[in-house]
């Protein structure tokens, strides 16, 4: 086996960790996430993803490298080439991606290559095992996991002016992005001139997220992605199955409304746990003897604990449209989607982690940029 050749980047030189160690600061985010993840467990199998395998023709970057430019990009919401720009800018980020001080950081269009190494198969499998070694050392590092999960979706606008599209379509064209689909994201009401409340229905265009969240930790432990028009309700099932194949010591599901179909709750049933997913008014008003087990559910404790922690997870989802760009898609069609949602959840992930082992945050805005 030919031994494994990579850009040599000078970290280690006069101009790397000498000069980083007297300006980047000790409880630098950055510096603490470095620590606290061992970067180079990702590298052989990311090296999977290339042809030469890092053995044969020209020497690449260290695909643990590339990934950290992508994370960047993430944490601080910025493109691939402002990411660019932001590594070559920055000395915290230089450090963190391991470049020399005098090193030029991998250009967009490397970054760019990369991501379409990530879904070379049509699939997002890499992504969903990033997702699982992130939770892996979590539970290494001994953060605690409880037993409450909380499940919910979140939406993204696709990246298509909807006015235009429709003008395309007319034309004879075909959309621009022809995986998005509309959605409902919810009810908005308001008064009318006779000062009537009026309910509306609020659409949008593009796609969800289906999310599994540790209550207890916050951490995400499951991800599924779907066109905007998908029922929440289908994709409750696989969650906990895929929560459940991690070994977490889940007792309790909840859930908001959009989920109390029979088989989620007979589901969670047959795994021996709790359901906290919210009923819908028919569950416990009809007027039928059958209601009895739904009003004996809503009593218990589980229920009531479950109830109690379902808003953590729409704080989740306003940080990642707030802070990391989720609520619009960066990308076009499902994978490209699929690209952002696990970024975005691996890029909260990490955020967490590092807060709870060291009560150090990630200061949002991007200093280079502002």
């Amino acid at each position: 086996m030919a031994k494994k050749r990579f850009i040599d980047t000078r970290a280690q030189s006069f101009f790397g960790n000498y000069i980083y160690d007297q300006v980047v600061p000790q409880d630098h985010f950055l510096r603490l996430l470095n620590q606290i993840i061992e970067w180079e467990r990702f590298t052989d199998k990311l090296l999977e993803l290339y042809g030469g395998g890092a053995e044969y023709g020209r020497p690449p970057f260290n695909p643990t490298q590339i990934l950290k430019m992508c994370l960047l990009a993430y944490f601080y919401n910025l493109s691939e080439r402002q990411v660019e720009v932001f590594v070559n800018e920055n000395l915290p980020a230089k450090y963190f991606v391991g470049l020399g001080l005098d090193q030029k950081a991998p250009d967009h269009s490397t970054l760019s290559v990369f991501r379409s190494r990530l879904v070379k198969g049509d699939n997002l499998d890499i992504f969903e095992e990033l997702l699982g070694e992130i939770i892996g050392i979590a539970k290494q590092s001994g953060v605690k996991f409880g037993s409450i999960q909380v499940i919910d979706s979140v939406h993204s606008e696709a990246n298509v002016n909807t006015s235009k599209d429709q003008g395309r379509k007319e034309g004879g064209q075909g959309p621009r992005d022809p995986d998005a689909k509309w959605g409902v994201k919810g009810k908005q009401t308001f008064k009318n001139k006779q000062g009537k409340d009026v309910h509306q229905i609020k659409y949008f265009y593009g796609y969800k997220a289906h999310v599994s969240m540790n209550a207890d930790n916050n951490l995400i432990t499951s991800l599924e992605v779907t066109s905007g028009e998908a029922y929440d309700g289908h994709h409750f099932c696989s969650l906990v199955d895929h929560d459940l194949s991690q070994k977490l010591p889940i007792a309790t599901y909840a859930a908001d409304r959009g989920y109390d179909d029979g088989n989620n709750h007979f589901h969670l049933q047959d795994h021996k746990l709790n359901s906290a997913i919210c009923l819908k008014d028919n569950r416990t008003k009809k007027k039928d003897a059958n209601k009895q087990v739904w009003l004996e559910m809503v009593q218990t404790a589980a229920y009531k604990a479950g109830r109690k922690e379902r808003y953590k997870i729409e704080r989740k989802f306003g940080e990642a449209k707030k802070d990391h760009g989720l609520g619009r898609c960066r990308y076009l069609g499902i994978l490209g989607f699929g690209i952002q949602a696990y970024f975005t959840a691996i890029t909260l992930n990490l955020k967490r982690l590092v807060k709870l082992q060291t009560g150090v945050g990630l200061k949002t805005r991007c200093p280079a940029l502002i």
